[in-house]
């Protein structure tokens, strides 16, 4: 049987992998319907007016730079997150463990 110190940490490393697991997802998810956007209003509009490859060009191109930025804002965001969560967590986790060695 494992002591509960490693127990906890264990714990703690699976949350932290299935939480960078689930922003990676949700960046890809984000990248795709950005690109898939892009590629049909590209389409369209190239239909509309006739234009065949011109605005599905532009779109794609001008799309790159924005999935960019959205990502780097996107993960800057929830990299906050967790570090507020994770300082607040250490803190209670310090508390709890002096409480424990006193009683």
């Amino acid at each position: 049987m494992k002591p509960r110190n490693n127990q906890n940490k264990d714990h703690k490393q699976y949350v932290s992998n299935l939480t960078l697991a689930a922003v990676a997802g949700l960046v890809g998810f984000l990248t795709m319907v950005i690109i898939l956007a892009a590629v049909f209003g590209g389409l369209w509009l190239d239909n509309r007016y006739d234009t065949k490859p011109l605005y599905t060009l532009i779109l794609v191109i001008g799309s790159m730079p924005l999935t960019l930025v959205l990502m780097f804002v996107i993960v800057r965001k929830i990299t906050r997150k967790i570090e507020k969560s994770t300082t607040t967590n250490v803190g209670k986790e310090i508390q709890q463990e002096e409480e424990d060695h006193f009683e």
